[in-house]
């Protein structure tokens, strides 16, 4: 029973990409960030290399595997008990591991992480996965339409992405490459009133079966009027005609409106993950 760690993604995606492939939807985060580096290359994420992992059990069977896209925390996918507690010793000796700012893990997993760790951790961020159950449309329907983003939006796509990363604290910076990226497969909606973008949200290519909604923006002049409803709604409804069976989305805990509005979408809770750092 062993880690191995590496920043060669073909090696990760050789040895850890069945096992997170047979578990999508616990799993979309490693399936769509490594699917992001394999087509837009390492810097895909920021300027810090990034690196992999994955576990090898008694069997001589990879159970499941991490990876890190600096200055994004380490994300674990679905992994065994033996597999977080090897970990948690493995982070004081593996180069690659120690400017790790925390993990992004399921949150009993995160518990038994936190307890291997050896060192005092806190929560810095708690999310629900949702999986779309049955999709329902808004009511009250808000006023407008939505459409998909062009390349002439890409200035608007820059400046929204850019406010929600510092709205929601995510480190790193809206990529130019990246929205690219998403415009070029429909991957954007814009929902529209008397001809004004007034929200935003965006879907990842489906991987296997399911694609994830994200993110989902409304700049705080347009807020409260329904619009980040409509283009959730209007986002899933792309995501399942691109192809998902499964159309998932994470939202923060502490944003009861956000989790309150994809209730009433139709997205039922899956499992929820933390984020632990040093203390």
């Amino acid at each position: 029973m062993t880690w191995t760690f590496t920043t060669d993604l073909t090696a990760y995606l050789a040895a850890a990409g069945p096992a997170a492939a047979a578990l999508p939807v616990s799993n979309t985060l490693l399936l769509t960030v490594a699917d992001g580096l394999r087509r837009r290359g390492p810097g895909a994420y920021g300027d810090g290399t990034p690196f992999f992992g994955w576990w090898t059990g008694a069997d001589g069977v990879v159970a499941g595997g991490l990876l890190c896209t600096p200055p994004f925390p380490v994300v674990l996918g679905v992994l065994p008990g033996e597999a977080l507690r090897a970990l948690g010793s493995a982070l004081a000796g593996e180069p690659l591991l120690a400017g790790a700012r925390g993990f992004n893990a399921r949150r009993p997993d995160a518990q038994v992480l936190a307890e291997a760790w050896g060192r005092p951790t806190r929560i810095a961020e708690e999310v629900r996965l949702y999986r779309l159950a049955g999709l329902v449309a808004p009511d009250p329907a808000p006023a407008g339409r939505s459409r998909p983003a062009t390349g002439a939006d890409l200035p608007l796509l820059m400046e929204w992405i850019t406010a929600f990363y510092a709205e929601a604290g995510v480190p790193g910076r809206a990529s130019e490459a990246t929205l690219r990226d998403r415009i070029s497969y429909g991957g954007f909606r814009l929902w529209e009133h008397a001809g004004t973008p007034v929200s935003l949200a965006g879907f990842s290519r489906p991987i296997g079966p399911a694609s994830r909604v994200g993110p989902v923006y409304t700049p705080p002049e347009f807020r409260g009027r329904g619009y980040a409803a409509g283009v959730t709604h209007a986002v899933s409804e792309a995501a399942y005609a691109a192809g998902a069976g499964e159309v998932l989305l994470f939202a923060d805990l502490a944003n009861a409106t956000s989790n309150g509005v994809y209730l009433r979408l139709g997205y039922a809770p899956v499992e929820d993950r933390a984020e632990i750092v040093p203390a």
